[in-house]
C-alpha cells in the first residue's frame, strides 16, 4: 500500500496546504496568475509590498539580468493601501489559499498606520513586514540592519495588528541571528529569510550602472548558498518559524531549505523565467519526497546533518 504523502505544514499560527509560497513582488496581487494556473495550488502568497500611500517606483531601467540571477530596484511600485483594500483584497477572498500581505514604510509610523488599516480586513492571513526598506528618519538604512531599530518597528507593528506577523530580513548584515532575535524579542510569529543582496550591473561599452539607481537587489539561483546558510543559522539559534527565500527553482530546491531549517520557501526570480515554476514544482515535490523516503515533509524541518 502506497503511504499519502503530507505536505502541509504550520507557520507562525498558520496553517499552508503546502510549503510553496510565491514571494512578494514576483506574483503581482494574486489574480494575475489566475488565468495562468490555479492560484489555490500555492500554499500561499505574498502581495506586492504595500505602501501608505500610492507610489510609481522608480524610473527604468529598473531590473537587469545577472549570471544565474536578476538584479532589480523597482522601488516597490504601490497602489496604496486605500486602493488594495478597496480594489485589490475583494478578489482575492475565497481564492482558496493563504494571503499574506507584504508591507513597507519609509518611517515606522508609516508602518504601523498600513498595519492598523489592515486590522479586521476579511481575506488576510499574514503580514509580512518588509524590513529592508530605507529609514528616512536614520538617514536611509535599512531598518533591518540595526537590531535595535528593527526590534522597535516590530513590536509597534506588532501592537497595531492581531495577524500572525512574519519579518523578511535583510542579509545584508554581519550577523543575521542578531536580526531575528530582534523580531522574536519584539512579538514576530516567523521570520523570511532572506531578502535580495545590494549589488551592482556595469555595462563595459556605456561606462555606466545598467540601472538608473546604479544599486539594486540581487536575487535568484546566485544567492541560494547564502540563503540556505542564513537560514540554517537562524535555526541552530533561536526557536522561531523560518520562511527560506532566495534561488529557489526546483523541487529539490524546497527540499534543501527545509532539511536546512525553513518551514516553509517562498519562489520569487524563478516566475520571471518561467512563470509556470511553481506548478512544476508542485508536480515534482512528491516524486522526490517518495524517492526520499519523505511522508511528512513537515517532520524534515532542520534535519540536515550540519
Amino acid at each position: 500500500m502506497t503511504t499519502a504523502l503530507d505536505l502541509s505544514v504550520r507557520v507562525g499560527g498558520v496553517d499552508f496546504a503546502n510549503p510553496l509560497l510565491a514571494a512578494s513582488g514576483c506574483f503581482g496581487w494574486g489574480v494575475e496568475y489566475s488565468s495562468i494556473f490555479p492560484v489555490r495550488a500555492l500554499g500561499g502568497f505574498v502581495t506586492k509590498g504595500l505602501s501608505q500611500k500610492p507610489r510609481p517606483g522608480n524610473a527604468p531601467p529598473r531590473i537587469a539580468e545577472t549570471a544565474s540571477g536578476m538584479l532589480n530596484s523597482i522601488g516597490i511600485e504601490s497602489v496604496g493601501v486605500d486602493a488594495f483594500l478597496a480594489e485589490k483584497l475583494p478578489p482575492l477572498i475565497g481564492c482558496g489559499t493563504r494571503v499574506i500581505v507584504n508591507l513597507f514604510g519609509e518611517t515606522e509610523d508609516e508602518y504601523v498606520e498600513i498595519a492598523h488599516r489592515l486590522r479586521g480586513a476579511t481575506g488576510i492571513h499574514a503580514l509580512e513586514l518588509n524590513a529592508s526598506c530605507p529609514n528616512t528618519a536614520k538617514g536611509g538604512l535599512e531598518f533591518g540592519i540595526v537590531p535595535d531599530v528593527l526590534r522597535s518597528l516590530t513590536r509597534r507593528v506588532r501592537d497595531a495588528n492581531p495577524l500572525p506577523l512574519y519579518v523578511k530580513l535583510t542579509p545584508n548584515v554581519t550577523d543575521i541571528t542578531a536580526s531575528a532575535r530582534a523580531a522574536l524579542e519584539a512579538g514576530a510569529d516567523a521570520v523570511t529569510a532572506i531578502n535580495t543582496l545590494r549589488g551592482i550591473v556595469l555595462s563595459a561599452e556605456s561606462r555606466r550602472a545598467v540601472l538608473s539607481t546604479r544599486f539594486g537587489g540581487l536575487s535568484g539561483p546566485a544567492i541560494k548558498p547564502i540563503a540556505l546558510a542564513m537560514v540554517h543559522q537562524i535555526r541552530r539559534a533561536l526557536p522561531i518559524p523560518i520562511i527560506g527565500c532566495g534561488g529557489i527553482t526546483s523541487a529539490r530546491d524546497v527540499v534543501e531549505f527545509i532539511l536546512a531549517g525553513a518551514s516553509a520557501v517562498q519562489i520569487g526570480t524563478a516566475l520571471f523565467a518561467n512563470p509556470l515554476a511553481a506548478q512544476e514544482i508542485l508536480v515534482e515535490l512528491p516524486v522526490l519526497c517518495a524517492r526520499l523516503g519523505i511522508t511528512r515533509l513537515a517532520d524534515q524541518i532542520g534535519a540536515a546533518a550540519l
